[in-house]
């Protein structure tokens, strides 16, 4: 049986290499996108089981979340989404582009199996 996917985007080199790190540890392939608006296009193209992404810039990064979000291809994608910064409304955008779990980079490395349990979790 082949590793599950991971489509990771980010823009910051150090919690972005630590993530794709963990996840490989964690047993997953890795693909990451060079620009988060390349994101719809190849969750359609790749299938993963599990989107990651950065929330810079939050305006393209939640624009590409919710075209994820409206294609019926890919609708039901989690996306675990982390931001370097804390504010309400970085996490409304995020919420309302349709994120299912929203996390601090410190968080994102440091909790990844946790986080990654909680997103993929079947309702």
């Amino acid at each position: 049986m082949s590793k599950p996917l991971a489509l990771v985007y980010y823009s910051n080199l150090l919690p972005g290499s630590q993530l794709i790190n963990r996840l490989q540890d964690l047993g997953y392939r890795v693909q990451s996108l060079e620009a988060v608006a390349l994101m719809p296009a190849a969750c359609e193209r790749e299938k993963p089981l599990v989107v990651l992404a950065e929330l810079v810039p939050v305006d393209l990064a939640c624009a590409a979340i919710e075209q994820l979000k409206k294609n019926p291809a890919t609708q039901h994608l989690p996306v675990l989404a982390f931001s370097p910064v804390h504010d309400p409304a970085t996490q409304e955008s995020a919420i309302n582009a349709g994120v299912t779990l929203l996390a601090g980079n410190a968080a994102i490395t440091e909790q990844l199996p946790k986080l990654l349990d909680q997103v993929l979790q079947i309702e």
